[in-house]
């Protein structure tokens, strides 16, 4: 027994382990995959929003360069050093170059070197075509420059004729180091996300790992039959009720338990007794204890103990096979009350020795139901043969038969001893016995009354007793009503 609670306290650490081990790395994996999307995805998508954003801004600048000064300067309205000024102005304000080139790709105006158009850079490669529909395009500008820069262009037209182009270029670097940025701030975030979540999942895990172990400990205290342990959690949500109901389950088996010893108990006591008897009187005749002359009288003692058995076993065996699955009905039609009156016939010299008299009271000349009856005649004969056992002389016991909502109940009703409330609920179990019937009833099996109620429930009908210590016993059963489209 030692080794097995040690084996189940491993078990139940091991468990706690385990869960809690479950739920840290579903939260790591949580936390790895979501710095992932935020590497990758996030990154991704933050980084091309902000790269579209820019270009839009710079388009706008860029276009508003080629409307106000670029026409200006090209018709001749203001000189080359004021539109140099402007632009190396607007340079530093949008920290990105601003080139004026000429359809041919050559570089008329740079905002940071200091140029002559008739001494242009010329960019042989240059093609307006290579920016498709676009506006922008990434790159290092046909080899121009020895990074990635964001180039952004808005053509120069006066009177409907392209003369130029307005160009700002951006380095990537620095579109890279805002994004950085704002993936720190995620980053961040997520760092103080997944540490609220880590508090949140070890206080959650602790107050569903602690009370499962509570749970299993107890359990494990019932699997060694101590029942007389609760568990102690007091929650309304699933793990209290699962605490709850296993407690009532203790209670149930601790019950169980005690009704099985009660059994057997009881078992022994009706076995033993005419089985003490019965070696008693054999011993006695075999070593001339009792006289030759007086043996006809012990072996019918005898006889009588042993057909005390024998009836004991024929219950229990014929309870063994009631049951729901076990039992098999052979319904017919027979009248109710006529097979009363027969089987109270068979009691008449009982009655007359005991004199104990019959009312039946019988709704109808006949009545008919659907049932098996060889069954229901034991339920009526162990009901009647009960009442005749505990009725004193010179008593009635009345039989009424009467109908409502299509049923048929048949009640048996005596005016003997009564039953005590508290073992009025215990009657129907096997070997169950009250101490005033113990006295008095030396022959039953206390198997009459279990015997009954299988063979009721088997036909899905109910049966009640009604009973007052001093006034009688009541016990009223139903039957279904036979109709002829049955």
């Amino acid at each position: 027994m030692g080794n097995r609670l040690q084996i189940r306290s491993l078990s139940v650490t091991d468990m706690k382990k385990t869960m809690f081990l479950k739920l840290f790395i579903g939260y790591l994996s949580f936390g790895i995959i979501g710095f992932f999307v935020i590497s990758i995805l996030t990154s991704k998508l933050s980084y091309s929003y902000i790269r579209e954003r820019e270009a839009a801004y710079l388009y706008k600048e860029a276009h508003l360069i080629s409307s106000e000064y670029a026409r200006s300067y090209f018709s001749n309205n203001m000189t080359l050093t004021d539109f140099k000024e402007r632009l190396t102005a607007l340079d530093t304000y949008l920290a990105s170059q601003i080139w004026i080139m000429g359809t041919d790709g050559a570089i008329l105006i740079h905002s940071r070197k200091d140029t002559k158009p008739e001494d242009a850079e010329l960019i042989s490669d240059f093609n307006i075509s290579d920016f498709k529909n676009r506006y922008c395009r990434t790159g290092t500008f046909y080899g121009y420059f020895s990074e990635d820069h964001l180039s952004v262009y808005a053509p120069i037209s006066i009177n409907y004729k392209v003369r130029g182009y307005v160009v700002l270029h951006k380095p990537t670097q620095t579109l890279t180091a805002f994004n950085g940025g704002f993936l720190n701030i995620q980053y961040f975030t997520l760092s103080v996300l997944l540490l609220f979540a880590f508090a949140l999942i070890f206080a959650f895990a602790l107050r569903i790992i602690l009370p499962i172990r509570k749970i299993t400990e107890t359990a494990n205290e019932y699997a060694l039959g101590n029942f007389q342990r609760p568990v102690k959690i007091y929650s309304n949500d699933e793990i209290g009720c699962l605490a709850a109901s296993l407690t009532c389950m203790a209670d149930e088996l601790n019950t169980l338990e005690e009704d099985q010893r009660k059994f057997v108990s009881n078992v022994s006591h009706d076995f033993r007794s005419p089985l003490t008897s019965i070696k008693g009187y054999v011993e006695a005749m075999l070593d001339g204890t009792i006289p030759v002359e007086n043996q006809e009288k012990y072996l019918s003692i005898i006889l009588f103990e042993t057909e005390r058995l024998n009836k004991l076993t024929e219950s229990l065996l014929e309870l063994n096979r009631y049951g729901k699955r076990g039992l098999i009905l052979n319904l017919t039609k027979f009248d109710i009350n006529n097979m009363i009156k027969q089987t109270a016939l068979t009691f008449e010299g009982t009655c007359k020795e005991k004199r104990i008299s019959f009312e039946l009271i019988l709704t109808g000349q006949s009545l008919e139901t659907w049932a098996d009856m060889g069954k229901i005649q034991r339920v009526v004969y162990n009901l009647i043969d009960n009442a005749i056992k505990f009725s004193p002389s010179d008593t009635t016991i009345t039989v009424e038969t009467t109908i409502k909502n299509e049923k048929i109940f048949v009640s048996v009703k005596d005016r003997g001893i009564g039953i005590p409330k508290e073992s009025l609920g215990k009657i129907w179990e096997r070997f169950y016995k009250t101490d005033i019937s113990r006295g008095k009833d030396k022959r039953g099996t206390g198997l009459g009354l279990a015997i009954v109620k299988e063979i009721i429930q088997a036909h899905k009908e109910n049966i009640n007793a009604i009973s007052t210590e001093g006034v009688g016993t009541e016990f009223i059963f139903s039957l279904p009503l036979f109709h002829p489209e049955r």
